[in-house]
């Protein structure tokens, strides 16, 4: 690859990228590393891809979140603090992490990866936030590191840690999607009433299909009772296999959090049109 086909695929995203992470990186070679898929070396001689830095990116992450969860939750035996790591490593949590980035708009993938959606892949992007994380961690240090990891994983972990795997709907849909369809939910999202008693309306989306509907008095809410409204037609509909986990009959939702079937007048468990209110957004945010 000539040098100034290199500088081009580096310059304005890397450093978006880094303003994200709030570090200025004294070699900014090695966050275009962490950025560098396979397919693209496979199409590109003399590129390194980010394996290597994906490889120590998940042992920094990993006693990251240990030491944190260890010192901030003392309470926890063993078998709960384990759970609390798991979740908020995982690859769809890492996946959403660099969604949240927008860390595929920065990578450099071969053409094949490029026409098949890798951008969105969550196992692209989830390898990525490793290699990232790496990077960061072999630029910055340990303190720079576990402050970018905790203000992107503080909210995961205390959800977790409440309760590991329990009312979160989100998180579970998000990683079943990720494994079962290689496409991560988004959420259509749309209010009404002034703002002092606003409320959000959401639509869950994986693939293209709305698979349900929610409502709340914050767009978190929304979403949590849209996801549990997926859940639960999935699990009705057999889809989701072993991995319903025994959850059987699931309790009803507070006042704060409604769900399935009465996401919006007549909404049903349609998609919440977004064309019927201007202020309709699609985020896949937290």
């Amino acid at each position: 690859m000539s040098d100034e086909s290199a500088e081009g695929a580096r310059a304005p995203d890397a450093d978006d990228l880094a303003r994200r992470l709030e570090h200025r990186f004294s070699d900014g070679d090695i966050l275009i590393q962490a950025l560098t898929h396979r397919s693209w070396c496979a199409e590109h001689d003399g590129s390194e891809s980010n394996e290597r830095l994906e490889f120590l990116g998940d042992a920094v992450l990993g006693l990251i979140v240990t030491d944190h969860v260890f010192d901030s939750y003392p309470d926890l035996p063993e078998g709960a603090l384990a759970k609390v790591r798991a979740s908020v490593v995982s690859s769809a949590a890492l996946a959403e992490m660099a969604s949240e980035l927008g860390l595929g708009e920065h990578l450099r993938l071969g053409r094949g990866e490029e026409i098949t959606g890798g951008r969105s892949k969550p196992s692209i992007l989830a390898d990525a936030m490793e290699a990232v994380i790496g990077a960061l961690y072999l630029d910055g240090g340990w303190d720079t590191t576990a402050n970018a990891v905790l203000d992107l994983l503080g909210p995961r972990i205390a959800a977790a840690a409440s309760g590991p795997g329990g009312s979160d709907y989100k998180t579970r849909l998000q990683e079943v999607a990720a494994r079962r369809f290689e496409s991560l939910p988004s959420y259509e999202i749309v209010d009404e009433g002034p703002d002092h008693a606003k409320r959000f309306f959401a639509t869950v989306v994986v693939d293209g299909e709305a698979l349900g509907s929610g409502e709340g008095r914050s767009k978190k809410q929304a979403q949590q009772a849209a996801a549990r409204s997926a859940w639960v037609g999935l699990e009705r509909a057999g889809a989701l296999g072993d991995e319903a986990g025994g959850d059987g009959a699931v309790t009803s939702p507070n006042d704060d959090n409604h769900t399935a079937g009465a996401a919006h007048p007549g909404a049903g468990n349609e998609a919440v049109p977004a064309t019927t209110r201007q202020d309709a957004e699609k985020t896949t945010d937290g």
